[in-house]
């Protein structure tokens, strides 16, 4: 009888990802992250690409998924970031 796997998916929130951005960069002064950030640029954030890299470690780590760096480069935004996250996971549940 063949087995079947179950893998769970969960989906990373922009809660959830301000609070690795506080976490891992702080949060610049004047800059609200409660606020509607989700389209608004890493770098008008106050994150740099070596703080992005701390947030991307820290996904991996937590949700257990690889992101590729080429990928990252391309996430300049919360939601781009939320949307590369969020549809990894999605497709490394397809492949288990």
């Amino acid at each position: 009888m063949p087995t079947t796997s179950t893998t769970t998916h969960v989906t990373l929130t922009l809660t959830d990802l301000t609070r690795m951005l506080r976490e891992s960069a702080g949060e610049e002064e004047g800059v609200d992250l409660d606020g509607d950030v989700i389209d608004t640029p890493f770098m008008d954030l106050g994150y740099d690409s070596l703080a992005l890299l701390q947030v991307i470690g820290q996904i991996q780590r937590e949700y257990g998924i690889e992101i590729p760096d080429d990928a990252v480069v391309d996430a300049e935004t919360p939601g781009a970031l939320l949307a590369l996250v969020n549809a990894g996971q999605a497709g490394q549940a397809d492949a288990a």
